[in-house]
């Protein structure tokens, strides 16, 4: 087990062991605060494929962003190919909403490969949050 752990590192680039394991036990606790429900606020990206053509597909999918649109920060469409298309969703706000926004993008008919990466982040005090958006 050393040894792939080993060539872990070496494989990501790490200096040392002890970076390595620092990665693996925060993302670990990343993990079960998401999973145990204690992460109540989150920045996250969403990314999924669809077919463009499917005009239904992409009124659906816009209607979601609307309807999310209190998480929703950015949003990129990228074509892949003459039918395909990937869109990218950088999402912050209550974990919960971003959970369910990104669920029922992965339910749609026609969506192929849907993806969230989310980050339990601990909300700002009001006057951290004015600091911010004045930075």
């Amino acid at each position: 087990m050393a040894g792939s752990f080993d060539q872990l590192i070496e494989r990501k680039g790490y200096r040392n062991r002890s970076e390595a394991f620092r990665d693996l036990v925060r993302k670990a606790l990343r993990e079960e605060r998401v999973t145990n429900g204690s992460a109540a606020t989150c920045v996250a990206c969403v990314s999924f494929v669809y077919s463009y053509r499917q005009q239904q597909l992409t009124a659906r999918l816009i209607e979601l962003r609307q309807r999310y649109g209190q998480v929703t920060v950015s949003a990129t469409h990228t074509p892949i190919d003459l039918d395909t298309c990937m869109e990218t969703l950088i999402l912050r706000g209550e974990t919960a909403a971003v959970v369910k926004l990104a669920d029922a993008i992965a339910a749609e008919t026609g969506v192929r490969h849907g993806h969230l990466n989310l980050v339990p982040v601990e909300s700002p005090s009001p006057s951290k949050k004015r600091e911010a958006l004045h930075a």
